[in-house]
């Protein structure tokens, strides 16, 4: 399959756009730590080649076009706490985070490319969903990279933190260590309550302390 293009970006520019951004999040699958968002306007004369979804890509790539993306681009990484993802949902808080970090831009996009299916409901400019858009859109390719380049350096500070749990290396997603982790160390408090392995532990126990 061919990489990511600019094609959604350029309809948006011959139907008047001036500025597009591209956002994207990571961390919505993890059971610990913030949920986080990107948001990017790339400039057009000073693309960084290579783009591509940041799952395809290793973490040294990766970190070397977030470098130029952060050189050339105007952008900002944004988070949703592990409190709002207990208290929203998940999914609800992977668009609150989305919504701030394109509030947090310098200058304000005429249209956001958002990856997945659906758009925020308090996107504060107009927005287009676009399934899979890290492996089509080089916008949203180069949010999702600079997104998971920031959340995963939250989740090495954290696991200094909390050793143990192999933060540094899981990024807080389920990994048979960091389950068996959960039983034996217990939940810390960037732990998410509301996600199953998580909740079933802390429901047992009041059981097994009486």
């Amino acid at each position: 399959m061919s990489g990511p293009d600019f094609s959604f970006e350029e309809a948006a520019f011959a139907a008047g756009a001036r500025f597009v951004a591209g956002v994207d999040e990571v961390g919505r699958g993890p059971l610990a730590g913030p949920v986080s968002a990107a948001a990017v306007i790339l400039d057009v004369t000073r693309i960084p080649e290579g783009l591509n979804d940041s799952k395809q890509l290793s973490a040294k790539r990766r970190a070397e076009l977030a470098v130029q993306i952060m050189a050339t681009a105007d952008w900002c990484v944004a988070h949703a706490s592990v409190e709002e993802v207990d208290r929203l949902n998940i999914l609800q808080a992977s668009h609150l985070a989305m919504c701030r970090a394109v509030q947090g831009l310098r200058q304000r996009p005429c249209l956001a490319l958002v990856d997945g299916n659906r758009l925020p409901r308090d996107l504060p400019v107009p927005g287009q969903a676009v399934v899979k858009g890290d492996a089509r859109s080089l916008s949203i390719a180069a949010a999702s990279i600079i997104a998971k380049l920031l959340r995963d350096r939250i989740m090495v500070d954290l696991a200094q933190q909390h050793p143990g749990y192999g933060w540094d290396v899981n990024a807080g997603y389920p990994t048979k260590q960091h389950r068996q982790a959960l039983l034996d160390l217990g939940v810390t408090p960037h732990h998410r309550r509301s996600f199953g392995p998580v909740h079933k532990i802390l429901c047992k126990e009041p059981a097994t302390s009486s």
